[in-house]
């Protein structure tokens, strides 16, 4: 039953670490369709990237692909969100 619950719990959090990633790509998705950046914040965007791919090597490190696959998604994201400011601004 416990390894069970964690098999479980590991789906939820594969599901959740891309669903909670979703904010870059909502992001990117506006200042690219409207083709404005104005109002977002290009030095918070970059503390994301450094974010996620501090949590992209600590990933790697112990080797969980969870954290893996999520942050490859989320850097992905917040790379696109920073080269959309740096367009658009």
């Amino acid at each position: 039953m416990k390894i069970q619950m964690k098999q479980l719990y590991e789906k939820y959090m594969f599901f959740m670490g891309f669903a909670g990633q979703l904010v870059f790509y909502l992001q990117a998705y506006k200042i690219f369709v409207i083709k404005d950046a104005e109002g977002v914040s290009l030095v918070a965007f970059c503390f994301g990237l450094l974010s996620v791919l501090s949590w992209l090597i600590y990933g790697i490190t112990i080797q969980n692909r969870v954290l893996i696959y999520a942050n490859i998604f989320a850097t992905v994201g917040a790379a696109a969100v920073i080269i959309g400011i740096v367009v658009y601004s």
